[in-house]
């Protein structure tokens, strides 16, 4: 655990580039068991949490490690952390992120002055570059979560907690390697040990949870996910020493989940959360957490999302929600066949947002057409099915 006075030492230094991020109220969350409350740090001056820990590692090197300077590896935040801190003290910064990272990521941390190299598959690999770089170049490495300067400064998120709500039972956090919620739950546990910490992982990436659940490092092979933020392969040990100790229990969400989080804080509390930062929104909307009850905290760690990705969320949010549905249905190729069926879709009160006809993917005489409606939830699908079916259509929904 991180020793509280450090964590206190960082509140000193980290306000030179960070904000107090908002923290809301969810009454759309709330129910009459709990209340949601949401740390926006989506908000934060680079859009992530990230700056908190990498500005208090570097304010604490020395005179020689900053003339050097610094390297990294990761997926996005924390590069845009390191580099905005480094240009404060005028350090060099080399930051190493996975081919794959979002190119608003990218090219928001070269234009913060950083030397970005574009290395390997995932986190893991680009994380081995950077440290040869550390070597080979005499740097100073900025590690993204298991430093304890690092897990400091994500820490003082707590204490921002506490100055807004004094009663706070539980913080729901996103976890990739986990020093966001080492640094959380070192302050809360030493200042509050009644408040329950509870770590989410992403399914696709879910290396310390399983090792949380098994009392023992259990490395993955592969991680696929669209929560890029929280995507770490493999469970580095000192911060599953403090998650292991201290965190009270880890949940599991799925990619369809973490969406709906992202189109539902976008819909109804008007905020860009990437799907590393909805994820502990998409663990209470989906039940994930048993018993939960008083005063939560979410905790909206970053909103840098890929804009591409961003629309391929809410469309995955929208069917999960059952706000948009495909549907194929087989006509006789002849005047008239479809002004039938845009009748039967209107008698349903379907929106048609889009159709695509073909006569070659079926028998002579037919043809497929498929069509892209709004509805408006479940029942209303199913009432859309309904009237197809009573007006002889024969169809078939594509998931």
């Amino acid at each position: 655990m991180i020793e509280l006075s450090k964590i206190y030492a960082a509140k000193e230094k980290v306000y030179d580039v960070a904000i107090k991020t908002p923290f809301n109220y969810s009454r759309f969350l709330s129910n009459d068991k709990y209340n949601i409350y949401l740390k926006c740090e989506n908000l934060q001056t680079i859009g992530a949490y990230k700056i908190r820990g990498a500005y208090n590692k570097i304010a604490s090197l020395n005179e020689e490690q900053k003339k050097l300077g610094v390297v990294a590896a990761s997926a996005g935040n924390h590069a845009q952390g390191v580099a905005f801190s480094a240009s404060k003290f005028g350090i060099a910064a080399h930051i190493v992120m996975p081919e794959s990272t979002p190119v608003n990521k990218v090219s928001s941390t070269a234009n913060l002055g950083a030397n970005v190299i574009l290395k390997g598959d995932n986190f893991d690999e680009a994380y081995a570059y950077a440290k040869e770089l550390e070597k080979t170049k005499n740097l100073t490495f900025i590690h993204p979560f298991a430093d304890p300067f690092v897990m400091a400064g994500q820490g003082t998120i707590f204490l921002e907690l506490i100055e807004e709500l004094n009663n706070i039972s539980y913080i729901i956090v996103p976890v990739g390697g986990g020093g966001l919620i080492s640094g959380i739950v070192s302050a809360a546990k030493q200042i509050n040990p009644n408040i329950k910490l509870i770590g989410v992982q992403s399914k696709g990436a879910s290396a310390m949870l399983n090792s949380f659940n098994e009392g023992k490092i259990i490395n993955s092979n592969k991680v696929k996910t669209i929560a890029d933020g929280i995507a770490v392969r493999d469970v580095n040990e000192d911060s599953f020493n403090i998650i292991k100790n201290n965190v009270d229990d880890m949940v599991m969400v799925s990619d369809e989940e973490i969406a709906n989080a992202v189109l539902f804080l976008l819909e109804q509390h008007k905020q860009v959360v990437e799907g590393a930062g909805a994820a502990s929104v998409a663990a209470v909307m989906h039940g994930k957490i048993p018993n939960l009850s008083g005063n939560v905290v979410c905790i909206l760690s970053g909103g840098n999302i890929d804009i591409t990705m961003l629309n391929n969320i809410i469309e995955k949010g929208l069917i999960k929600s059952y706000r948009k549905m495909q549907i194929c249905v087989t006509l006789i190729d002849k005047a008239g066949a479809l002004l039938d069926l845009t009748k039967a879709l209107k008698d349903a009160q379907a929106n048609i947002i889009k159709v695509d006809y073909d006569r070659l993917g079926t028998d002579f005489g037919d043809a497929n057409i498929t069509i892209t409606l709004e509805t408006k939830g479940k029942a209303h699908q199913e009432e859309v099915g309904k009237i197809l079916k009573e007006q002889g259509f024969t169809f078939k929904e594509i998931k």
